[in-house]
């Protein structure tokens, strides 16, 4: 958080998969919050994502998480439901943000708040890799729950994401009701655009 600003990172989870909603989390941290081993979910085990994200829960000023289907998805893309997740879980913090720092270069406006797109965000600003952290978990934590009513796809291990293993098992079983069927994430409008730095 910048001096006097509240500040809050924005990131999604799930982009890339086959089957279950994006999730995305929004997250002020206090302005001297310091953890080293804070980073970028991708880059950590599971373990110390579970541990960070109990701190994270815990320290933060504000924090929330959203999620958008797999239906909404296909209905208005997944570059529009990841951004629309974001803006659900900006509307759950309970402190009005001044400023959003937003993981990757596509955004849609929320409210009036100004904000700015960092590609690879997540590896660079502590409220973005906080808002990857919980988004992640969170996420992987709904597809073990479903996991166990659809437990041929295996999302316990993949979580949706595209594995031969997974592939194989869509080709025996087919689709399931959380399977996504379109995966276009074309969209030239341009209030997309971002600031980037």
């Amino acid at each position: 958080m910048l001096s006097g600003i509240y500040e809050a990172g924005c990131d999604e989870a799930g982009r890339g998969c086959l089957a279950g909603p994006v999730f995305a989390a929004a997250v002020i941290l206090p302005e001297k919050y310091n953890n080293p081993i804070l980073n970028d979910s991708k880059q950590l085990s599971s373990e110390i994502r579970e541990v960070l994200r109990r701190e994270i829960e815990q320290v933060s000023l504000a924090w929330a998480v959203a999620w958008v289907d797999n239906n909404k998805i296909d209905e208005i893309n997944i570059l529009r439901a990841s951004v629309l997740a974001m803006h659900m879980a900006l509307d759950k913090l309970s402190i009005i943000p001044d400023h959003l720092l937003i993981d990757g270069n596509r955004f849609y406006q929320y409210k009036e708040v100004p904000y700015t797109c960092v590609i690879k965000g997540d590896g660079l600003y502590a409220s973005i890799a906080a808002a990857s952290i919980l988004a992640k978990t969170w996420r992987d934590q709904y597809m073990l729950d479903l996991h166990h009513q659809h437990d041929v796809y295996a999302w316990n291990t993949n979580k949706g994401y595209p594995t031969p293993e997974h592939r194989e098992a869509i080709q025996k079983f087919g689709i399931s009701l959380f399977h996504r069927k379109t995966f276009s994430d074309l969209d030239d409008e341009p209030d997309l655009n971002c600031k980037e730095i």
